[in-house]
C-alpha cells in the first residue's frame, strides 16, 4: 500500500475539518432557503397549502401594504444611509488625526451606541420623541413651538426618528472600518499632499475618499442589506397597526403572527428582500468597479 503525500494529507484534513461547518451553514442557511422558496410556490391559510406557481409574486405588485412598505425602506435607505456613510467617513478622519488627543475615549464613545441592544435603543428614541419627550418641552421652552409635535404618529416624523436612530445607532460601526483603513494608508502620502498645498477638505475629497473606496463600497452593500431588513426600529418606535412607517420584513411578521398565517405569501416577501438586495449589490459593485 503507496503511503500517502504530504500534499494529500493535508487536503484530506482540510476537507476533514471543512466538512462540520459545511454541513451546518447547508442545513441551517441554504436548506430552509430552498424551504422557504418551495413554500412561497404555495398559498392558503395555515398549512393547509396548495401549489399555485408564481401567482404568490404576481401579487406583489397589486398589493397595497407590500409597495408601501417598499416605498417606506427605499425612503430610509436613500435618505439614511449616504448621511451614516459620510457621518463615518468624517469621524473616521477625525479620529486618525495626529492631532487629536484621548482617542482610546473618543473612539469608544462613537463605537458605544451599536453596542445597544436594538429593543433599549428603539424604546429610548421612543420616549425621547414622546409627546411629552425632552425634544417637546426643549422646543416648547425655547418658543420653537407653540404645541408638541406628536412624532411618532405623523408620517413625516416618525420616518425622521427612525432615520435619526438607524443614523446614530451605525454610524459609529461603520466609522471602525473606516478607520482601519485609514490607519493601513502611508502617511507620506497624505504628507505629500500638504506638501503640494492641499487644504484639509482637499485631501478628504481627493484622497481620503478614493483610498477607502473598496471599504465605502463594503460598508455600503452591508447599510443596504441592513436598510432593507429593518424591523425592531420601525416596530417598537411606531404605534401598533402604523402602515406609514411599515417596512418589508414588519410585513412579513404580520403576515406570519398577526393576520391568518399566510405562509406561502410571507416567504415570497421574503425573497423579494433577497432579490432586491442581490439587484442592488450587483448594480453597486459594478459602479463601484467603473470608478
Amino acid at each position: 500500500m503507496k503511503a500517502i503525500s504530504l500534499s494529500k494529507k493535508y487536503t484530506l484534513w482540510g476537507f476533514i475539518f471543512v466538512t462540520p461547518a459545511t454541513l451546518l451553514i447547508f442545513f441551517l442557511s441554504f436548506y430552509p432557503m430552498v424551504q422557504a422558496f418551495i413554500l412561497s410556490l404555495q398559498t392558503g391559510i395555515g398549512m393547509s397549502l396548495r401549489f399555485v406557481g408564481l401567482r404568490n409574486y404576481l401579487r406583489l405588485f397589486e398589493d397595497e401594504i407590500f409597495r408601501n412598505a417598499v416605498r417606506n425602506v427605499f425612503i430610509y435607505l436613500i435618505v439614511q444611509v449616504p448621511v451614516m456613510l459620510f457621518l463615518a467617513l468624517i469621524l473616521a478622519s477625525v479620529l486618525n488625526s495626529k492631532v487629536l488627543k484621548g482617542k482610546p475615549i473618543f473612539r469608544t464613545m462613537v463605537f458605544l451606541p451599536c453596542t445597544m441592544a436594538l429593543v433599549s435603543t428603539a424604546l429610548i428614541f421612543r420616549s425621547i420623541f414622546s409627546v411629552d419627550g425632552i425634544v417637546n418641552i426643549f422646543l416648547l421652552n425655547m418658543n420653537l413651538i407653540s404645541t408638541q409635535i406628536i412624532f411618532l404618529t405623523d408620517p413625516f416624523w416618525a420616518k425622521f426618528v427612525i432615520i435619526l436612530m438607524i443614523t446614530w445607532r451605525w454610524t459609529g460601526y461603520n466609522t471602525i472600518f473606516y478607520l482601519a483603513g485609514l490607519q493601513s494608508v502611508d502617511d507620506s502620502i497624505y504628507e505629500s499632499a500638504r506638501i503640494d498645498g492641499a487644504s484639509s477638505m482637499q485631501q478628504f475629497f481627493y484622497l481620503t475618499i478614493p483610498l477607502l473606496r473598496p471599504i465605502i463600497l463594503l460598508t455600503l452593500i452591508m447599510s443596504t442589506n441592513g436598510t432593507l431588513q429593518l424591523f425592531d426600529e420601525a416596530r417598537i418606535v411606531s404605534p401598533p397597526g402604523t402602515v406609514f412607517t411599515i417596512t418589508i420584513s414588519q410585513y412579513i411578521y404580520n403576515l406570519f403572527f398577526q393576520m391568518s398565517p399566510q405562509l406561502g405569501y410571507a416567504s415570497t416577501v421574503s425573497y423579494s428582500i433577497l432579490f432586491m438586495v442581490a439587484i442592488l449589490a450587483f448594480i453597486q459593485l459594478k459602479i463601484g468597479d467603473r470608478t
